[in-house]
């Protein structure tokens, strides 16, 4: 599988796709919330958050893809939904290094969650 395509998958939210991706040393920064640091904590994340996917509706959608060599930028949206009804729905960045061995070493996550409550200044 090529870098790409992991990464893809890894932004979909189809993490058991690249479990074998990961290196033993990956670092994944979500930024404004937790860092993971190792491939266990990385892993022990990836299955809770695949869990709550399980439980809920998801539309996820990639918009765009930059690839420089070994790092890859996804961006793209995610609509969470239960019974019909829209829990969240957020913009992402997921931006990938991966090493030589095409495992992914690094990943700083950029999510934000679009408010219905909007106020216009």
């Amino acid at each position: 599988m090529d870098i790409q395509k992991i990464a893809e998958f890894f932004s979909l939210g189809k993490f058991h796709k690249v479990i074998k991706h990961l290196s033993d040393d990956i670092v994944w920064n979500v930024v404004g919330g937790r860092t993971f640091k190792g491939k266990v904590a990385v892993i022990k994340d990836c299955e809770q958050t695949e869990r709550y996917f399980q439980s809920v509706d998801t539309d996820f959608k990639i918009i765009d893809r930059i690839v420089d060599n070994n790092k890859i930028a996804i961006t793209g949206t995610a609509k969470i939904s239960k019974n019909g009804k829209r829990i969240d729905f957020s913009y992402a960045c997921d931006v990938f290094e991966f090493n030589e061995d095409q495992k992914i070493t690094k990943i700083t996550s950029y999510c934000i969650s679009e408010h219905e409550d909007v106020t216009t200044f």
